[in-house]
């Protein structure tokens, strides 16, 4: 499956290319860039990150003409610490400009996409988002991605390395990862299991730990909550709700 989206990549890595020879490679954005961390950590351990995503691999469209406009206001009014935002076009039906529509919510963004080039960092320090995500396994090795978290912390992202079991995360923390996102997917089926958070949560050491697919319930979230994580990340349940804006209070304890 990883495979699958380094190839959807290449046209626009190749395009980033074009554009940095001819010297075109936008400044570093100077508007407000809230920080991920903190925002999290003030509404942990259990805080909610919720997620614009108007389609995914496994389910296909979740939600034919989404606004992400709607969803930020949504998301900002009801609990949740801060927003991932879809930016891949081919799989989940994203774009980057939905970080400049969602930028003036107050809430800091996380940048999810298949970022493997050190020219989409650039690209992504162009934009409004707070945080990049990193996907462990997508680079040949620890060095690698450790190249790409130290220039994202050059750029003013807060990287995020996402890890799906023991090897992936052994090879974040030697990249020197401080946030750390379980991914509760098996790549192979599509299946979800919070068995993975529940088993590498085990080994945290320190790092901010992020559970991230698979979380639908507020019971969900007390129980990673309980285990240490600081946050969890939620995308399919909200965008296939008809109300998202009750369902995230809920998520969230909004309504409590």
């Amino acid at each position: 499956m990883l495979d699958k989206f380094r190839a959807a990549k290449q046209e626009e890595i190749a395009a980033l290319h074009d554009e940095f020879m001819e010297g075109r490679i936008p400044a570093v954005y100077e508007g407000n860039r809230p920080s991920f961390s903190n925002a999290i950590r003030a509404k942990g351990p259990g805080a909610v990150i919720a997620e614009f995503k108007p389609a995914s691999p496994s389910k296909g469209v979740l939600r034919e003409h989404a606004n992400p406009l709607d969803y930020a206001d949504t998301y900002a009014t009801n609990g949740a610490a801060a927003m991932s935002v879809l930016t891949e076009s081919q799989y989940f039906k994203g774009h980057p400009d939905y970080l400049f529509m969602c930028a003036d919510r107050g809430l800091p963004l996380l940048r999810k996409d298949f970022i493997i080039d050190p020219l989409q960092v650039a690209m992504t320090a162009s934009s409004p988002a707070s945080a990049v995500l990193l996907i462990a396994r997508m680079f040949g090795s620890s060095h690698e991605l450790r190249q790409m978290v130290q220039l994202a912390e050059a750029a003013g992202l807060e990287p995020v390395t996402e890890v799906f079991d023991e090897s992936d995360l052994e090879s974040a923390r030697e990249a020197g990862a401080k946030i750390i996102q379980v991914n509760n997917r098996d790549l192979n089926t599509l299946t979800t299991t919070l068995d993975i958070s529940r088993r590498l949560m085990d080994k945290q050491d320190g790092e901010l730990w992020i559970s991230a697919s698979g979380v639908d319930n507020r019971a969900q979230i007390v129980e990673m909550a309980e285990l240490g994580f600081d946050a969890v990340l939620i995308g399919t349940s909200l965008m296939l709700a008809d109300d998202p804006a009750t369902l995230l209070a809920q998520l969230t304890g909004a309504k409590e």
